[in-house]
This record gives structure tokens, C-alpha cells and sequence, in this order.
């Protein structure tokens, strides 16, 4: 007898009346109206099931925070990093624990169970790397947790950088981080990308790196990035985070950039949210976006994933752990509003990131882990559109979590009583 049989479910991939069978935690069938013997049935009444959501990008050492020890008054990223800097001698690791715990419970009820994390290793005590290192072992049963170890001050320009990263990464930190564009001069940035690459290569590490979180055209490290990949044997292993400033950067050098970005398996993450929110500050009008190149990455190969990045910290004061609106946002600012482009921003958020994050049984086929979601939708074009409520979250096939669904009940003049939840009928 089956532990669970999902039916009459709506697939992302566009097939209905769906039926999927779990077993011990992974799936054991998908097929059209499968009818057997379960411990457990549940009748999706055509709505979507669709794999976890993913977020390869986020800070949980700083999320929670906002106001401590003061507000970002002017929202900026220079500010929000000064403020870092200001709260990093408050921290306390039963305290960041808790609130990345919290976090953590927002995202499962959002149906978010794959996070990559980076962790600031500039302080020599590498307390928030052995808070998050106890947060990960606590969210194991129900979220892969992902570490990177990230010099925030950067690698070369702090004292002890390098040190701190490798003393992070014996402890058991997974992915190798940098931010390249914070170093003192674009040369010390370039030396940085090279030196980590080798780090990463030489333990068999994946790398993702802060590459370019800039309005400025001539910051180019992800070139660099992928020429290290390239070189080192690194392909889909590396990642080049935010690459904002691909959006300032000349179209020619562009059109030399995307080949070399797709040939070196790198990956690359935009973070809709915060890119729109901290890039441009020093324009007038027009004021740039400062989100990356998605469509253009997208159709020349690349793999592009998009994170959330923040919520509630020192740069960020909004936010909900909601990786629809991330996708919601970066439609909109891409302008991918074609059927297939909301379809990919979808795509961004699930598939594609656990790419990034190199995760293993993701999917709804036979021998995946019976990790899903079941939306208040038929589609992920609906998805997107009313962020839909999820109704169930199942990790290997255990319910974690459960949503009324959204509805609203109408009581007009001069008509009966009636109910509507914004989705037309079939």
C-alpha cells in the first residue's frame, strides 16, 4: 500500500489530471489517473503541484534584524553595510539562532525547503558560522541548508580573510564565497576570484560569488570568474551572484561576455528585490534598474536562478521568505512578461535553482524526493500572478505545512451572498 496518493493534479509542465504515488518518501509513479490503495489520498482538484521552492541566495545571519541597532535610513547598500558593521560586535548566537529559526518557519509555510546561505566569516571569531552551522543541523528534517562561507569585508582587505574563510570552511561549510568588487582595487578583486577558485578546486568545494553588486560598467569579475571556472575544470560548479553591473555595462562587450559566461558552466543569480532597490541611487533620470541581463542569459545557455537575498535586515526592510514575489518582481523588471518568460521566471525559483544548488532527487518524477507544493492555482503563470497560497507543503512525502485557501466571501447589494479567490472558471 502507498503512504500517499496525490490525484487529479496540474503538473508545471502543462499535464493534468496527474496522479502521483509516493512511497517511503520518494515518488514512485506519475502518471494519468492512477487509482491504488493508500495510507493517505489527497484530490488536488486540478490545481498545481508543483517541486519545493528554492532560494539560492540569502543572508540568514543578518535576516530579522531590521532596526538593530538602528534603522538603514537611507536604504542604501553602503549604509546597510555600515550598519552590518555596527551590529556584528551585538551579535549574540542564541539570539541570531533564533531568528534565523524563525526564518526558517516562514519558509516552510511558503513552501521554501532549499536555502543557500552565506555567512559572513570577516570576524575572527566565526560566531555566525557556528550559529548557522547549529541552524542547519536543527532544520535538517524539513530544509537543505546551505552554507557559503563569505568574507562580507573582503577576502584580501580584511586582516586574517583569507584565514577566517579556510578556518569557516574546516568547520563544515559547503560553498566557497567572495565579493570581489569590495576589495580595495579591481586587480586585488581579480586576485581574490583566482585565489578562491583554486581554494574551492583544491577541497572540491562549489563557489558562489558577490560578483559585480555594482552600477559601475568596468567592474568585470564575472569575466574573470568564468575564466577561472574555465580554467580550473570548474564548469557548473561556479556561480557569480547579483552581476549587476551587466545592466550598465556596453551591449559589444556584452555580446563577447555572454558566450564566455556560457561556455565556463557558471551559473548566475539575480536578486530582483534588493538589485532594483539598492542599484541606481546615483542616477537622476533615467534611473537604471540594475537587475542583470536574465533574458539575454537566458538565451544565450546560461542557468539563471533568482534569490531573495534579504529579508528584514540591515539592507532590506521588507520581505516575507515568498519566492513568488521574488519571481513576481523579476518578470516585471526583465520585462519577461511573455508567456515563456513568466514561465522561466518560474522556473527561476524552482528548477533552476536547485541546479545551483546541486540538488539531488529534485523534481516531480519517479525516484525524486516527495518534496512539493500544492498552489491555490492551474498554473505557474497563475502562480506568479496572485502568489499563490500554499495549500500544502510535503517534504518526502510528510505534510509540513497547510493554508486555508484564499477566498473572499462577496456580500453585494442586489445580489445572493457569493465567494470569489481571483481565478476565472475552467
Amino acid at each position: 500500500m502507498l503512504n500517499l496518493l496525490v490525484t487529479n493534479a496540474t503538473l508545471p509542465d502543462g499535464r493534468t489530471g496527474m496522479s502521483i504515488a509516493v512511497q517511503d518518501g520518494l515518488i514512485a509513479e506519475v502518471t494519468e489517473g492512477l487509482d491504488a490503495p493508500a495510507h493517505e489520498k489527497l484530490d488536488a482538484e486540478g490545481l498545481l503541484l508543483a517541486p519545493h521552492f528554492v532560494d539560492p541566495h540569502f543572508h540568514m545571519d543578518a535576516t530579522l534584524s531590521y532596526g538593530l541597532p538602528r534603522v538603514n535610513e537611507s536604504g542604501t547598500l553602503l549604509e546597510g553595510i555600515a550598519l552590518w558593521g555596527e551590529l556584528k560586535p551585538l551579535l549574540t548566537a542564541d539570539a541570531l539562532i533564533e531568528r534565523a529559526l524563525a526564518y526558517c518557519d516562514w519558509a516552510v509555510a511558503k513552501g521554501l525547503l532549499a536555502i543557500r546561505t552565506h555567512v559572513d566569516t570577516s570576524d575572527a571569531s566565526l560566531l555566525a558560522v557556528d550559529a548557522l552551522l547549529e541552524v542547519k543541523r536543527q532544520v535538517a528534517p524539513y530544509i537543505d541548508l546551505q552554507l557559503v562561507a563569505f568574507p562580507q569585508d573582503g577576502v584580501l582587505r580584511s586582516q586574517g580573510g583569507v584565514e577566517n574563510l579556510t578556518r569557516a570552511l574546516d568547520k563544515g561549510v559547503d560553498v566557497v564565497g567572495g565579493i570581489p568588487h569590495f576589495e580595495r582595487t579591481m586587480a586585488d578583486g581579480a586576485a581574490s576570484v583566482k585565489l578562491l577558485c583554486e581554494l574551492a578546486a583544491e577541497r572540491g568545494k562549489l563557489v558562489d560569488m558577490h560578483c559585480d553588486e555594482s552600477d559601475d560598467p568596468l567592474s568585470r569579475h564575472i569575466e574573470t570568474l568564468a575564466f577561472e571556472a574555465q580554467r580550473l575544470g570548474l564548469q557548473g560548479r561556479v556561480t557569480g551572484s547579483h552581476c549587476t553591473s551587466m545592466h550598465s555595462m556596453d551591449n559589444y562587450y556584452v555580446s563577447k561576455l555572454l558566450p564566455l559566461i556560457a561556455q565556463s558552466g557558471v551559473a548566475v543569480i539575480a536578486n530582483p528585490l534588493i538589485n532594483i532597490t539598492l542599484q541606481g541611487r546615483h542616477d537622476t533620470y533615467p534611473k537604471r534598474r540594475g537587475m542583470t541581463r536574465v533574458p539575454e542569459l537566458v538565451a544565450a545557455g546560461v542557468n539563471v536562478a533568482f534569490g531573495h537575498d534579504c529579508v528584514m535586515d540591515p539592507w532590506y526592510g521588507m520581505g516575507s521568505g515568498d519566492m513568488l514575489e521574488v519571481a513576481h518582481m523579476g518578470l516585471h523588471v526583465a520585462q519577461m512578461t511573455s508567456q515563456a518568460g513568466i514561465r522561466q521566471c518560474f522556473e527561476a525559483v524552482t528548477t533552476n535553482a536547485a541546479r545551483v544548488m546541486h540538488l539531488e532527487r529534485y523534481g516531480i518524477e519517479p525516484g525524486c524526493d516527495a518534496s512539493f507544493v500544492l498552489l491555490q492555482a492551474r498554473d505557474p503563470v497563475e502562480a506568479i500572478r496572485l502568489r499563490a497560497t500554499r495549500l500544502k507543503v510535503f517534504r518526502k512525502g510528510q505534510l509540513l505545512a497547510e493554508t486555508p485557501a484564499a477566498t473572499a466571501a462577496l456580500h453585494l447589494p442586489g445580489r445572493a451572498p457569493s465567494s470569489s479567490w481571483m481565478i476565472p472558471k475552467a
